[in-house]
């Protein structure tokens, strides 16, 4: 369990400690998505998505909340209750339905992290005693704005914006904030859907500040270790590209195929394509409606290489990825949507359940009272 907890918090704030530089894993947790329903469509999601999780994927998507404010609810647990994800979001639709604003809050953290930076005495003997806990967290707060702009040959259009706000906190010895804007648009079809969204449009910042005691410093000074100073954590700009397209089999059941890249434009990474200028990682996903009130769902995506089982002499490189699965049920103006989604691979897999909620909030000249 401690290691657990060492890696994730290693994994996630390490970076921080570091030289200002962009960072090609900076903010992971603005990463991981909302909603069960995209999670289950392995996050291909930007072309289609229309409630108020389009402020996390897609501001444009917004304008798909009509007459009424939409909320989305979502908790979700990682590595055996250690991570801890929490979402919510608002969408309230204005101006005859013409725009949209968006209101969306996000928070990772792992609790419980041991602090044995005192735990060897001067003399060298150890006291757990002297052992304390602390707490990381990130939050994020995402203002949205959506508009319905002149049809494209009849088709309909649609742009939006975010402006997020970034504060994380590892303890009382570091905390960060930042600011960063997205920018998307959707275009609509009879039956196809396009979309794209720019995700740090202007260059996502953390400014971090560090603050230890006299006998912190002291402590990591005998230990060897650096005392991090003021720095900026940069995160560069990256594209996503989506498609969607729906097909009705019978009377009653609708299928809609999404397709999703996302481009990056830092160096290789290990994705389907890669190389010096542009790597692209390809999100699929699959949903069935059957008349509009349950649905199934699954996806694909986190394509990777990594090396077969076998001895370390015959051990080749194959192509891995995360497969996921998910339904919903509506129920009036109510939404559960469900999704079991792996977070690394079929080869290692670490499997979570995820719940999420959704609600349209009728207005009261929109109930009708039956006596």
């Amino acid at each position: 369990m401690l290691n657990k907890k060492l890696f994730i918090i290693l994994l996630l704030f390490f970076p921080a400690l570091l030289f200002s530089q962009f960072r090609k894993y900076s903010n992971e947790f603005l990463n991981i998505g909302a909603g069960a329903r995209a999670m289950a469509m392995g996050s291909a999601q930007i072309a289609s998505v229309k409630n108020s999780t389009a402020g996390y994927w897609n501001p444009a998507g917004l304008v798909g909340v009509k007459d009424n404010p939409n909320v989305s609810l979502m908790h979700a647990s990682y590595f055996a209750g250690i991570g801890k994800y929490d979402y919510g979001a608002l969408a309230i639709p204005v101006q005859d339905n013409k725009r949209t604003l968006g209101l969306s809050v996000l928070r990772f953290a792992v609790d419980d992290i041991p602090n044995t930076l005192f735990l060897v005495e001067p003399d060298g003997s150890i006291n757990y005693n002297n052992i304390q806990t602390f707490s990381s967290a990130d939050y994020a707060v995402v203002f949205s704005f959506a508009q319905n702009l002149k049809p494209i040959k009849e088709h309909a259009f649609s742009f939006g914006v975010n402006a997020k706000v970034i504060h994380r906190k590892v303890g009382s010895f570091a905390t960060a904030w930042g600011f960063g804007i997205d920018a998307g648009a959707q275009l609509h079809g009879d039956k196809w859907h396009l979309a794209a969204v720019a995700k740090d449009l202007t260059t996502t910042f953390n400014a971090w500040s560090f603050k230890f005691t006299e006998r912190e410093k002291e402590a990591l000074y005998l230990t060897n270790n650096a005392i991090p100073l003021k720095s900026t954590e940069l995160t560069a700009p990256r594209l996503i590209l989506g498609g969607g397209y729906n097909f009705t089999l019978g009377k009653s059941v609708n299928l809609l195929a999404e397709a999703n890249l996302d481009l990056t434009f830092d160096g290789k990474r290990n994705t389907l394509i890669s190389s010096k200028a542009v790597s692209v990682d390809p999100h699929i996903g699959l949903e069935a409606a059957v008349k509009d009130v349950f649905f199934v769902r699954a996806g694909i995506n986190n394509f990777q290489k990594a090396l077969s089982d076998g001895d370390l002499i015959n051990q080749k490189k194959v192509w891995i990825y995360q497969p996921t699965l998910g339904a919903g049920f509506k129920l009036n103006n109510v939404v559960i949507d469900y999704a079991f989604t792996n977070l690394a691979n079929q080869s290692n897999p670490l499997y979570t359940h995820v719940f999420s909620l959704h609600v349209n909030l009728i207005k009261k000249e929109n109930i009708k009272i039956v006596k």
